[in-house]
Order: C-alpha cells, then sequence, then structure tokens
C-alpha cells in the first residue's frame, strides 16, 4: 500500500531535503509550498513521488483548501505522516524586536502547526483504518531546550512546539497516532539569512555582541540538512516511533554538557562568548532608546 506523506515548506532546506529523501525511499510526498514555481520545481525532478500543494501555515483558508486536496490525492488510503517543518526565524534582542515581528514567529512556528495539525489529523486516522501506522514529526530545534540570547523570539516558538507535541502525544496516543520531535542544532539552510543582517540594531546597546553572534554565524555554516531528512525517515520508519530525536554536531559538547550545566553558569559562558560581561553605558551616554 502506497505511504503517503505531508511536509509542510518543503519549497526550501530542510523541508526539501526531506521530500527528497522520503521521495527517494519510496514515499509518495505532498508538498506544501507557498510559491507554485518552487511546487514544479519539486514535481519536475521527482515525478509522480511528489504533489505540490499551495498552503500558507497562517492562513485558515489555504489549511482548509490543501487538506481537501491531499484527502482526494491519498484517497482510501488515508495518510501516513504530517511533517511540520515550515518555518521562520526572528532574531535580535527581544527588548527591541519589533512586536509586529515576535508575532509573527510564534503565528508561524506555533499556531501554524496547531492549526495544520488539527485539519490533517482525519486523515492520519484514516491512515490507521487502512492499516498504517500514522505518525506526526514536529521540527523543533536546540533553541527549543537552550536559549542563547538575540534567538529570545525563535527559541519562545520552539519551546512552546516542545510542550505542545508532548501534550499532544500523550493526547492522541489512544488514537493509535505517534508523535515526534526533531531538535536540530545549526543547520545550512536559507532560514538564517537574513537572522545575520544586524543592520536594525546598530548603534544599539547591543551592537558589539550582535556582531560577535554574526562572526560566530558566519564562522559555522552549519549541517548539511540531509542530517535532519535522515532523522525525519528514521522516526516515520522505525518499528516504534522515538519522542525526540536530537540532530547535533558534537553532541557531547553542543548538546549533552550544557543541558547539565546550572542556569548562571550557561549565563556566564554566553556573557564572556558574546561580551556581554560588561555593563552598559549610563542611559544619558548611549541608552536602548537610542537606537
Amino acid at each position: 500500500m502506497s505511504r503517503f506523506a505531508v511536509v509542510t515548506g518543503a519549497s526550501s532546506g530542510i523541508g526539501e531535503a526531506i521530500a527528497l529523501e522520503l521521495a527517494g525511499a519510496g514515499w509518495i510526498v505532498i508538498g506544501t509550498v507557498r510559491k507554485p514555481e518552487d511546487g514544479a520545481r519539486l514535481a519536475a525532478a521527482l515525478g509522480k513521488s511528489f504533489h505540490p500543494v499551495r498552503m500558507d501555515v497562517t492562513a485558515a483558508d489555504t489549511i482548509a483548501s490543501a487538506a481537501g486536496e491531499t484527502a482526494a490525492i491519498c484517497g482510501a488510503s488515508g495518510l501516513s505522516a504530517l511533517v511540520n517543518n515550515a518555518g521562520i526565524a526572528v532574531a535580535g534582542p527581544l527588548l527591541l524586536v519589533p512586536e509586529e515581528a515576535l508575532r509573527q514567529q510564534m503565528e508561524v512556528n506555533f499556531f501554524g502547526v496547531m492549526a495544520v495539525t488539527r485539519a490533517f489529523f482525519p486523515l492520519l486516522r484514516k491512515g490507521l483504518a487502512a492499516g498504517g501506522t500514522p505518525r506526526i514529526v514536529n521540527m523543533s530545534s536546540v533553541s527549543g531546550r537552550i536559549a542563547s540570547p538575540f534567538l529570545g523570539a525563535y527559541a519562545s516558538s520552539k519551546f512552546a512546539l516542545e510542550a505542545m507535541s508532548d501534550s499532544l502525544r500523550r493526547e492522541v496516543a489512544p488514537y493509535g497516532v505517534e508523535v515526534t520531535l526533531i531538535e536540530p542544532g545549526r543547520i545550512a539552510t536559507p532560514i538564517w539569512g537574513k537572522s545575520t543582517d544586524i543592520t536594525p540594531y546598530a548603534g544599539s546597546d547591543y551592537a558589539d555582541a550582535l556582531g560577535r553572534m554574526k562572526d560566530y554565524a558566519l564562522r559555522d555554516p552549519g549541517m548539511p540538512a540531509q542530517r535532519v531528512s535522515r532523522a525525519v525517515r528514521r522516526a516515520l520508519e522505525a518499528r516504534r516511533a522515538p519522542t525526540r530525536i536530537a540532530v547535533v554536531d558534537r553532541p557531547f559538547l553542543h548538546w549533552r554538557i550544557p543541558r547539565l550545566l546550572s542556569d548562571r553558569q550557561l549565563d556566564r559562558i554566553y556573557a564572556r562568548k558574546l561580551a556581554l560581561d560588561r555593563p552598559f553605558p549610563p542611559p544619558q551616554e548611549r541608552g536602548i532608546d537610542d537606537r
């Protein structure tokens, strides 16, 4: 029986890598895109293994339409997997990031995931009835467990996604649906392109620290997206779905140790690394409102 998987945000980066990985493993991928040309490009590359569907995770009408199209594509087989991958990354000091950007971060990375999951869940139940083992995979991040400076908006959305996924996993277990969180470290994808732009905060108290963060980001382009796509495939094809899969470079240094340190120990590490261990000038000299 054919296995159908919905992958949101399939047009580039991790989403595209997931689509390629699953299609290569015999899955039929329904990839959501916002631009028709992206869908056409992937359909040309993957042939009958890929069906592009237009959807914006923040627009209820497009979600409902995409769910309807997916139902028609899957037919009696229903849906075997929903991979909630679509997301954005807002970077900058929490005191300075525009409120609209903060809200958009949560709309896409949290509320969008919940809206899509609700809309597609009946198709997952149909997949179970057809003899499948339906699964939901939510794309989190190491930032969903460890919140670093200047990624507070992004980390907040991923912390919320982690909590939602834990509750959801326990709530949908009686339906026979399993939930996995994928927690990647830094991955070389277009999502971080705008995050290295510190121009809006030039001249603020945080300018020097942001410059250091940009230098670190440019020196470390990140792991290939295929590392994540393989983890997603594992989550979907394992006999029993893992609850979490961390995808990090040098996991002992970048994952296990930071989670063992106290809050204050981590505070000091970030402060030294980003030059946040010195007091800012008094307001009359250069304050946060002088940005």
